[in-house]
Order: C-alpha cells, then sequence, then structure tokens
C-alpha cells in the first residue's frame, strides 16, 4: 500500500468521522455511524436458521456472501411489525463481518458534533445499554448506536 493511498484513506475516514445515518423504529430517531455503514439495500427474502434468537431474522445471500439479518425492533424488545415499502436493511461491518440490520425505516445523514452528543443516562433499560451518546440536533433526541455495544452479545471475537 503507498502512502498515497494511506493518506487517502485517512482522509475519507475523517470525513465520515461525525457523521451519522439516522433511522426510525417506531417513533424514535436513532444514529449508525457512517464508518461503520456498508450500504443500505430493500428488504429481501431471507432464509430462516433455526436455534437462534428472535431478533435474528436469518441470513440473505448479498452478492455471494452470507449475511446475518437482526431485525433492530426485536432486539429492542419491541413488537414486531409487517415490514413495508420504507423497511429497509443497513449494512454494517462489525469484526470484518457483514451484518445487516432490519430497520422501520431510513431519515437522513446528519452531522453530529461533539457538543452536541452527551453520555446515555444509566436508566438500567434493554435499549440504553447499546448507545455511544445521544444526541440533540435542531428539535431531533438522535439515540446514536454503538455497533460494538450492539453486537457485543452476539457476535464473539477470536
Amino acid at each position: 500500500m503507498s502512502v498515497e493511498s494511506i493518506i487517502k484513506d485517512e482522509n475519507a475516514v475523517e470525513d465520515l468521522r461525525g457523521r451519522f445515518l439516522t433511522f426510525f423504529i417506531g417513533e424514535t430517531y436513532y444514529g449508525i455511524e457512517l464508518l461503520n455503514i456498508i450500504e443500505i439495500i430493500s428488504v429481501q427474502p431471507i432464509t430462516y436458521v433455526p436455534g437462534l434468537p428472535i431478533y435474528f431474522k436469518g441470513i440473505i445471500n448479498l452478492r455471494g456472501k452470507v449475511v446475518p439479518i437482526i431485525d433492530v425492533r426485536l432486539k429492542f424488545c419491541k413488537p414486531e411489525r409487517a415490514y413495508d415499502e420504507k423497511t429497509c436493511i443497513i449494512v454494517v461491518m462489525i469484526q470484518d463481518m457483514q451484518v445487516g440490520l432490519i430497520v422501520d425505516s431510513v431519515a437522513e445523514v446528519i452531522s453530529i458534533e461533539d457538543a452536541q452528543k452527551s453520555d446515555p443516562p444509566e436508566l438500567g433499560g434493554n435499549g440504553e445499554r447499546y448507545l455511544s451518546s445521544i444526541a440533540k440536533v435542531d428539535d431531533k433526541i438522535i439515540l446514536n448506536i454503538s455497533c460494538e455495544k450492539f453486537f457485543q452479545s452476539d457476535f464473539r471475537t477470536y
């Protein structure tokens, strides 16, 4: 790898830092930092895999790669709902593996400054243990998900 390509990669990473893809689960805004996101795809046929937690919907074949699919709504202990034309899969990279996250709908990409973020409160509930921060942008409260925390109990590091 040349010095130029390393600098280019570092600049690309810096361009993505602090930028978040926001999405909805119900009426709640969530965000994932763009550094973790590979692509957004429509919901497609999912192959069921027995013996997994209920929020694991199964696997898909994405251009020759087997990608596990998690329904974020179910992981957050929300009631299941039928998928519609707004439902999509956000494909993220975690521990060198692609994983798809089913969300109700994607909102927008926004920049969030450090001054707009605060640590999540420790309320003892299920959802906040997956959060990296809470941001207030304009009139919106955005719960930013930490991919490492979100997948911590699902995928082991070897």
